[in-house]
């Protein structure tokens, strides 16, 4: 069993100015993004030019922090937000919906498309391995803020974390306890599924030529099996608890449509065949 290493979720503090280690993930990961979609971007035949890579990262991050936050308080935090509207703006707090987040990135390479003359999926396809490096470094700021805690659990890499600073996770024990009892670290499960391993799948995957759609579908698949998996060992928000049984989360629940949206685009992909936009 592990204790968790009590790490400042402030990274540096400047007078009234604190930067947090949660903001500053958000940032490595679309550095990173940038870099890989320069690289991906060089390729030979790629169709895309790397100068074009910077406007679309931007695009990419307005859809991630807009429509991540807004997707966190309408699915998570509904109630939070009806007692004060401000907590909407919050985003320094945590509480970003990758599934919030993916209907804002959504949005935005449909605008991004639109002006610039790209198909949806062509831009989809271009994106879809460069987003699981985000997802990687979201899950590490999570670990960092202390959130998302998973079950208990009686694993050698188990984690208790002091129950005075996160009283959620420490929900079952009594008031007086001090720690909490081993936990599943879940945000670290979801880094290595959601973000290293989906990296690698389609990172090697999109280096050959593939029908449109397919990258997206296999993105799309590929992120709702994962994180179905990962909430296996993940406890829910107190304030929604379990939807069915002692198993099924919300989580669970909205990466569902994610698995069929992604095997019905990459059957229909290679149905239809070819590479066209």
């Amino acid at each position: 069993m592990l204790t968790y290493p009590q790490i400042d979720p402030v990274a540096l503090s400047m007078g009234p100015l604190q930067v947090h280690w949660y903001g500053l993930m958000y940032l490595i990961g679309f550095a990173a993004a940038w870099w890989l979609g320069r690289v991906q971007a060089g390729r030979p035949g790629s169709g895309w030019d790397p100068k074009e890579v910077e406007d679309l990262i931007f695009y990419g991050a307005l859809g991630v922090v807009l429509g991540g936050r807004l997707g966190y308080v309408v699915f998570y935090g509904f109630s939070n937000f009806l007692d004060n509207p401000l907590y909407l703006l919050k985003i320094w707090e945590g509480g970003m919906s990758f599934h919030g987040g993916l209907l804002g990135v959504l949005v935005a390479l449909w605008l991004y498309g639109r002006k610039t003359g790209r198909g949806f999926f062509e831009v989809g396809d271009f994106t879809a391995p460069l987003a699981p490096v985000g997802l990687l470094a979201g899950r590490i700021g999570n670990f960092i803020n202390g959130e998302l805690w998973g079950r208990p659990a009686d694993a050698p890499w188990a984690i208790r974390v002091p129950c005075e600073r996160w009283a959620d996770a420490c929900r079952e024990l009594p008031a007086y306890a001090q720690w909490s009892l081993p936990l599943h670290p879940s945000q670290l499960y979801q880094a290595a599924l959601e973000g290293l391993a989906l990296f690698l799948i389609l990172w090697f995957y999109a280096r050959k030529p593939r029908p449109t759609m397919a990258v997206s579908g296999l993105f799309l698949a590929g992120y709702g099996v994962f994180r179905s998996a990962a909430e296996l060992f993940r406890r829910p928000d107190a304030h929604i608890g379990y939807l069915a049984g002692d198993w099924l989360t919300m989580g669970q629940l909205l990466s569902l449509p994610m698995i069929l949206a992604g095997g019905f685009l990459l059957v229909w992909a290679y149905r239809r065949g070819g590479r066209g936009a």
